[in-house]
């Protein structure tokens, strides 16, 4: 099997079996959860973006990838370190609600455009032809990259979905 289709077909299941993960386990406690919270979990997981720096460290990748390998490691690597600071922000100023709220729009805004890009740079670079000589960074996108596409995902859900407050006084059937 050729190091492209292999790729491709670890990227593929990457993204079945987080689905699958975040399906039964995840996605239960996110909904269940205040907003705040949930939020806070999701920048939790994007606090740790900074590794993607990892993709321009000399050493950790091939030098012998294309000359288009090092645009598309770039971008992703700063797109990842600034992500991750963004969400680092909405953790810290989780006591100012209204700047919270701003850094968690921001890094999941961000971390969303970011990935996109990524993938696209990826394509034009042909890197699942090249997969082999990722090196570490290999595991980034079919194990790590899944499971922010789909955490990003359930941000902008939980951001937009309507939240109802029960108006004072009111009792829900079978509470007393």
């Amino acid at each position: 099997m050729s190091p492209k289709l292999l790729f491709q077909m670890h990227l593929i299941l990457g993204y079945v079996a987080w689905l699958l993960c975040f399906g039964a386990y995840v996605w239960p406690k996110l909904k269940s959860m205040e907003p705040f919270d949930a939020q806070r979990a999701i920048a939790t997981l994007h606090s740790f973006r900074f590794f993607g720096l990892a993709f321009i460290l000399p050493g950790v990748v091939s030098p012998d990838l294309p000359a288009s390998f090092t645009a598309f490691a770039t971008f992703a690597a700063y797109g990842d370190l600034t992500t991750g600071l963004l969400a680092m922000l909405a953790l810290l100023t989780a006591r100012i609600r209204t700047l919270f709220w701003s850094f968690v729009v921001a890094f999941n805004l961000v971390g969303a455009l970011d990935l996109m890009l990524a993938y696209y740079h990826a394509v034009q670079a042909d890197l699942p032809a090249h997969a082999g000589e990722l090196g570490a960074m290999y595991a980034i996108p079919v194990i790590y990259v899944p499971v922010l596409a789909i955490t990003h995902a359930a941000a902008f859900y939980l951001l937009l979905r309507p939240h109802f407050k029960a108006a004072p006084g009111y009792r829900s059937l079978g509470k007393s």
